[in-house]
């Protein structure tokens, strides 16, 4: 796939303090609030930033978490955040191509299955992402359990998933857990 933007896939620790302090200013702008705590509170393992010769046009990053299906294993999944284009690079494809380039990251890393919670649905439909159906829970501690009565109840999100290469079969209806992480942001 070409185009006018160059993508780049940084490890977390290769992160400069330049490039985070860019990529916050994108964020912060694209959120219209500040967001520097979360790049804290989510320890990202890669971003993937989207440049139109020098200029930062997009990111997005992936963040281990572990959900859970139902009473099924624990599914290491590339959870995708902080996904921005900047004003003036809007409506170019940035967005999709740094989704696409998150995509193949996580399929090249072995991740179970990806998943995020969506702002707007519409960039991510067509990219083959599906709602989850089911209830959602929060698991106050990492380890699975099916003691609905341990499980924080979250009715008012909504999370979609990525099928990866590895993914197992799912069943989409059935309750979703992930673990709880400080910060504001449960999903």
């Amino acid at each position: 796939m070409s185009h006018p933007y160059q993508l780049q896939v940084i490890e977390a620790g290769r992160l400069g303090e330049a490039d985070r302090a860019e990529i916050v200013r994108l964020c912060n702008e694209a959120y219209g609030e500040d967001v520097s705590h979360l790049f804290d509170t989510y320890t990202a393992d890669t971003h993937v930033l989207a440049r139109s010769g020098r200029a930062l046009a997009g990111h997005g990053m992936i963040v281990t978490r572990w959900l859970q299906a139902g009473d099924g294993p624990l599914l290491r999944t590339a959870y995708v955040e902080l996904v921005a284009t900047s004003q003036g690079y809007r409506n170019r494809g940035i967005g999709a191509g740094i989704m696409v380039r998150l995509a193949e990251k996580a399929a090249e890393d072995g991740y179970d299955l990806a998943a995020l919670c969506p702002a707007d649905t519409g960039l991510y439909g067509h990219l083959g992402w599906e709602y989850w159906q089911g209830p959602l829970f929060i698991r106050p501690e990492k380890e699975p359990t099916t003691d609905t009565e341990l499980l924080i109840p979250t009715p008012e999100e909504r999370v979609m998933i990525l099928r990866l290469p590895g993914t197992l079969p799912l069943d989409l209806n059935q309750p979703l857990s992930a673990e709880w992480r400080d910060g504001g942001e449960l999903w």
